[in-house]
């Protein structure tokens, strides 16, 4: 089973699972049967018959709730049957790790993908519009982030959802190097050939401008915080975790941002 099968790492995840024959349940309301993180009643059912589990959170292991979620379904997980556990989890964040230590003394066999921020963010759903408007408006201080292909995220799940030598396995997936906002701004300026600039927000204009858009207050705190102390240096590394689970480098945000190129292509 997927957990956010149609999600950013999830939908990519269950498609490679899919190419190679295997049975793929995907874990969501939408599913067959639905899955809902706020409905306990429907984990049993979606889990009957599943080994293996692909166990990422919306919106965020940071998010209050999430460690309590996590710790229960882990428990219903294995206690119908699941043998495999993969969890996606976040650098730097301290109740993402929490989630982790419960994953890691489930009984299962457990990896844990600990990720930097997904490059994706910047042309699927989150950023996207952001930068398609030129101007990337965030309250993020000015430290650089290792920021992760999500490609690289699904091969690593995959990876280890199916293959041996991965249970126990912490990985620490990042891109090959380090970037602030503002240089991934110049990036994309390049690839789209039009000029993208980030502007710095305080957290109370970045709230005021994410409720004005339509994000519930819950949500917009819980990315506020994000934003603030989770982007504040901690992170300021790459890992080494593409290599160590794939045997080959991570890609970079350049080639990434070639590749995604067609989606900030402005209307005519």
């Amino acid at each position: 089973m997927v957990l956010g099968g149609t999600g950013k790492t999830g939908r990519r995840i269950a498609d490679r699972l899919t190419a190679r024959g295997l049975p793929v349940r995907i874990g969501s309301r939408s599913g067959v049967p639905a899955f809902d993180w706020q409905d306990r009643t429907t984990w049993g059912p979606a889990l009957d018959g599943v080994s293996a589990v692909y166990l990422s959170y919306y919106p965020d292991l940071a998010f209050p709730g999430a460690y309590d979620d996590v710790k229960a379904f882990t428990e219903v997980a294995v206690s119908t049957g699941v043998r495999r556990l993969v969890l996606l989890s976040g650098r730097g964040e301290p109740e993402a790790q929490a989630s982790e230590r419960t994953v890691q003394g489930s009984g299962a066999e457990w990896t844990v993908l600990r990720c930097s921020w997904f490059m994706q963010n910047f042309s699927e759903d989150f950023l996207l519009g952001a930068v398609l408007d030129g101007v990337i408006a965030l309250p993020a201080a000015d430290v650089p982030e290792p920021f992760v292909d999500v490609d690289d995220i699904a091969d690593a799940a995959v990876a280890a959802l199916t293959e041996d030598g991965h249970a126990g396995r912490l990985y620490e997936l990042t891109g090959p190097r380090l970037l602030t906002f503002a240089e991934v701004a110049d990036e994309l300026s390049k690839a789209t050939g039009r000029q993208i600039s980030f502007v710095r927000l305080t957290p109370e204009e970045y709230l005021a401008a994410a409720m004005a858009h339509g994000v519930p207050e819950e949500a917009a705190h819980g990315l506020a915080h994000l934003f603030t102390e989770i982007l504040d240096g901690r992170n300021a590394s790459v890992a080494d975790g593409v290599r160590q689970a794939l045997g080959r480098p991570a890609r970079d945000f350049t080639a990434f941002a070639a590749a995604a190129a067609q989606a900030w292509v402005l209307p005519s």
